[in-house]
């Protein structure tokens, strides 16, 4: 819902229950994420008194977390202020009230978060099967279309670099080894050290579900 209809719920709100409407507060374009970072939320908080009425459209417009959101209900408290939320209908006037209040911030929370796991599992399964998702490519390994590969060259650098270090080598002999077999680094030039180390280290392995790759 657009800010302009949220505004007019609040409106229509005050006037069905004899609120005198003292002020609109919006911070515009802010993540809900932080309460103490959304200067319109703490103006607002800072704003009402005794029998006043602090009015979101809903606890997800209020705060992201249920430590802020019931920071916020026990501040308005102790100022003798309620707390209206229209989309749950809920007002902490009455000790039910109250108590709905305290339950639907714990579920908001719990479904923010099955969000975010579901997300991260979808994640990981594109990449346990060898798709693209963004970011950087890992070294040993090549984006074609959707989909990553292992990189041919960069494969066989890691399987010398990790033959040689085995033998005891020093990082930067092997530098110089794969620089002579003509193995040279994205860029064009020898290895450095941090990098050699890195490819012997490195766990990652080729994805299988990868179709083959296109001529």
């Amino acid at each position: 819902m657009s800010l302009d209809a949220q505004e007019h719920r609040l409106r229509a709100w005050c006037t069905l229950n004899d609120y005198e409407l003292v002020g609109v507060m919006v911070d515009r374009g802010l993540s809900g994420g932080r309460a103490d970072n959304r200067p319109a939320l703490q103006e607002a908080l800072q704003a009402v008194g005794k029998g006043d009425a602090l009015i979101v459209y809903s606890l997800s417009r209020l705060a992201r977390s249920t430590r802020d959101t019931l920071a916020i209900a026990e501040s308005l408290d102790r100022r003798g202020a309620d707390l209206v939320s229209l989309s749950e209908k809920i007002e902490t006037t009455t000790a039910a009230g109250k108590m709905l209040f305290r339950l639907l911030a714990v579920l908001a929370e719990f479904e923010r978060d099955v969000v975010a796991e579901r997300t991260s599992l979808a994640i990981r399964h594109l990449q346990s099967l060898g798709r693209f998702i963004g970011g950087q490519v890992p070294f040993g390994y090549r984006v074609i279309g959707d989909w990553v590969y292992p990189h041919e060259g960069e494969q066989e650098a890691m399987r010398i670099a990790r033959a040689l270090r085995g033998r005891g080598m020093a990082l930067r002999s092997i530098s110089r080894e794969l620089a002579n077999l003509g193995f040279l680094s994205r860029t064009g030039r020898p290895y450095i050290p941090k990098q050699i180390d890195r490819m012997v280290k490195s766990k990652t392995t080729a994805a299988t579900g990868a179709p083959p790759v296109p001529d």
